[in-house]
């Protein structure tokens, strides 16, 4: 997969504000979680969805602060399919929040 350029990743940060570009090279989202399992529920699915996809995030659990950063090694940098991880991630996100 091809590297985006510098405009392109902006143009795909202003999609989604919630990420935040790091070192040029990655994004990174912070998401808090009302309970620490919400938080692991959370970080089981961004795990089962990177395995199936083979691209994989750092991830810090930082009791009910999660943190996810992504960036694709092969292509040195940032690709379309960081950004669809980012957004698949969000949803689940969405999906455990709107969980009783």
């Amino acid at each position: 997969m091809e590297r985006l350029s510098q405009e392109e990743i902006a143009v795909k940060l202003q999609e989604n504000k919630n990420w935040k570009l790091v070192d040029e090279k990655w994004i990174t989202r912070k998401y808090r979680f009302r309970d620490y399992l919400k938080g692991i529920d959370f970080v089981n699915k961004v795990a089962q969805a990177s395995e199936k996809a083979q691209h994989h995030p750092f991830i810090s659990i930082d009791y009910k602060l999660v943190t996810l950063k992504i960036s694709s090694w092969r292509a040195r940098g940032l690709t379309t399919l960081d950004f669809e991880m980012a957004d698949q991630y969000d949803q689940f996100y969405e999906e455990c929040m709107e969980e009783n």
